[in-house]
């Protein structure tokens, strides 16, 4: 039997490891898949993503938006926030009236963080007021902390953390999205190359959802080996923070979901976030 490499990219996050700990660890048979993993930030991810460089890889759904020629979305491995997502935090209090003109440390610009970033900014009459630097997600905090910078976009796992370092919430963006859309903010997903032909695409979907369903499982083994991946954070923390982004959305975005992203999506185009009208394509 010819073995097939598949390459997944994802990032260095327990909720990832998580989502991926059956098939890194062996946990379930892949017939003549070989899977090997590429652990990268998903800003570098993204735009490996625009090279079409691995077969399989967590993307921004703000990257999708300009991968539609050489991706599909996978039915499962989502992270979305149900009122609670990325977050702008100070060194001082601040609301989201103060932060037109102050530099944000941001994780990059083709994530979904800094998109909804952008629509909030809209949503106050601010869009031209938006100043910004990008540095490493795991640093924001740090550098807030450092006095660096007054305000950070943070992501994964700084959600739960922040507070450790004395810095303050400014907005919670999937908060601010849901209760003006009343969806919850699609965040990632994975992808999977369409070079690859319909039949491998649905093979590759199907082992991806046995993996998340193994984690969900398995809790206490999948959280173990995601741990190793959980930045500051203890396994009840670490427990936390992948209940949030790996559950029943995760396995399948469902209507609701669907409809969460083309909203996402229609709404950033219609702001100039993105160029053109996405027709969001996912695997069968």
């Amino acid at each position: 039997m010819t073995t097939q490499l598949i390459r997944v990219g994802h990032s260095p996050d327990p909720d990832d490891a998580f989502m991926f700990h059956a098939l890194a660890n062996d946990k379930i048979p892949t017939g003549n898949l070989r899977f090997t993993h590429e652990l990268q930030d998903i800003e570098t991810l993204n735009r490996r993503a625009l090279r079409g460089e691995l077969e399989v890889t967590a993307v921004s759904i703000h990257a999708y938006s300009f991968l539609l020629e050489k991706y599909a979305l996978l039915p499962s491995g989502c992270s979305m926030g149900d009122k609670y997502g990325p977050m702008v935090v100070t060194r001082e209090p601040m609301t989201v009236e103060d932060l037109p003109g102050v530099t944000i440390a941001v994780p990059g610009t083709l994530t979904t963080a800094f998109l909804t970033l952008k629509l909030l900014f809209e949503s106050i009459g601010a869009k031209d007021q938006l100043k910004y630097e990008v540095i490493p997600f795991d640093e924001i905090i740090p550098a807030l902390a450092a006095g660096k910078y007054e305000a950070g976009l943070i992501i994964h796992e700084g959600q739960l953390t922040f507070q450790n370092q004395g810095l303050h919430l400014a907005v919670d963006l999937g908060v601010w999205w849901q209760d003006r859309t009343g969806l919850p903010l699609p965040l990632g997903g994975n992808v999977i190359r369409k070079d690859l032909g319909a039949p491998l695409m649905s093979e590759v979907s199907r082992l991806l959802k046995q993996s998340i369903q193994y984690g969900l499982d398995h809790r206490r083994e999948a959280l173990t080996h995601a741990l190793q991946y959980a930045r500051d954070m203890d396994i009840d923390l670490a427990d936390k923070f992948v209940g949030m982004y790996v559950n029943d959305w995760t396995l399948d975005y469902g209507d609701r979901g669907r409809a969460a992203i083309r909203k996402l999506l229609d709404e950033a185009h219609r702001a100039g976030v993105i160029p053109a009208p996405v027709a969001v394509e996912f695997v069968e």
